[in-house]
């Protein structure tokens, strides 16, 4: 069967009685606001029943505008970034942007393959989530001409906008958390110290520990996931001669440890404390509901997306770095002090 044509914008301005113009300012969320606001509306309806799809491409073609975003994230399968991208796709949909993800993990071969795929692709933008300290991402996106916001972590070079949070008041809530409850000898499960968040929860920690006048333990994780928290989270238990407390620095590295606690007959919080960090979607209900520093995440997208609309709008990088403030959420992995059982 012969697919149906597509309705076109005479159609859709003959169905509704007014000018081919009219329709086209109607359907165009930067232009709707020169249609008066019950016309636009009906257009909107008329166009919905017909089955219109605005043409990208052909706009595109006549315009030199995609009206394309590129995000490039590190894990898709990490719920951090699922509000992040919603919070980005809403900004970007709200001025007549879409955007086009790109799951390219930590490596920059792969990622610079990923940004030059999306830049051939004609988008207008890119949002990146994926950076490290020293990033030479940022520098090959700056090569060509293509603007770019970090989101979430940024790097130390400060070449471009980013937005992300606050990592050393995020530590500081956690350490005066613990402390707060009694516990002197707390651990820290760093998260790789070549990512900002990484490096910055790291010193964030060891700020909040000597405010208190206490030693730091820590140990690094390879990467932000589960699975490479449990060795260095068991690593930071064997080390730190009477650890009752434990901050990590994301929720996945949170669960290793969980994952540790269990192999090695300990309790959480009845033996050892946590604290995790992000906030992340359904850390409410693991067992124990999961202490952690809030994040948030959607608002971190959406402004970054903001950021960057700007920067295409205007043509010109205008640098500036949004730091949002984190809460803590308490739940029932943090207690007060117990003696650990050995």
């Amino acid at each position: 069967m012969k697919r149906a044509a597509a309705p076109t914008l005479k159609q859709i301005a003959k169905a509704g009685g007014v000018h081919v113009s009219t329709v086209s300012r109607a359907l165009d969320p930067k232009k709707r606001h020169l249609v008066a606001d019950g016309v636009a509306d009906r257009i909107g309806e008329i166009a919905r029943r017909l089955g219109y799809q605005p043409n990208r491409l052909a706009a595109s073609l006549r315009t030199g505008r995609s009206h394309l975003v590129g995000v490039i994230l590190p894990d898709l399968c990490n719920p951090v970034f699922a509000p992040i991208l919603g919070g980005i796709t809403e900004a970007l949909a709200a001025a007549g942007y879409a955007p086009i993800v790109a799951d390219a993990g930590n490596d920059a071969r792969r990622q610079i393959a990923f940004i030059d795929n999306l830049i051939n692709q004609r988008v207008e933008g890119l949002l990146l989530a994926t950076v490290a300290r020293r990033d030479k991402i940022v520098g090959h996106c700056l090569d060509r001409g293509v603007p770019t916001v970090l989101v979430n972590r940024f790097e130390f070079r400060d070449r471009v906008s980013s937005v992300v949070s606050d990592d050393e008041r995020g530590m500081r809530l956690a350490v005066d958390h613990l402390v707060d409850r009694g516990h002197r000898v707390i651990g820290h499960l760093a998260g790789p110290l070549a990512t900002s968040t990484g490096k910055l929860r790291r010193d964030g920690f060891a700020k909040a520990m000597a405010r208190h006048g206490l030693s730091v333990h820590a140990e690094e994780a390879e990467r932000y996931t589960r699975e490479a928290g449990f060795a260095p989270a068991k690593a930071l238990i064997a080390s730190a001669t009477g650890m009752t407390a434990m901050v990590a620095a994301n929720d996945m590295l949170a669960l290793g440890a969980l994952d540790a606690l269990r192999e090695l007959g300990l309790r959480c919080p009845e033996n050892i404390s946590l604290v995790g960090h992000n906030d992340m979607p359904l850390v409410d209900l693991v067992s124990p509901p999961l202490t952690t520093v809030r994040i948030e995440h959607r608002a971190m997208g959406r402004d970054a997306a903001t950021l960057l609309l700007g920067e295409i709008a205007t043509g010109a990088p205008a640098l500036r770095h949004v730091i949002l403030e984190p809460e803590l959420i308490v739940r029932q992995s943090t207690a007060e002090r117990h003696t650990r059982l050995k």
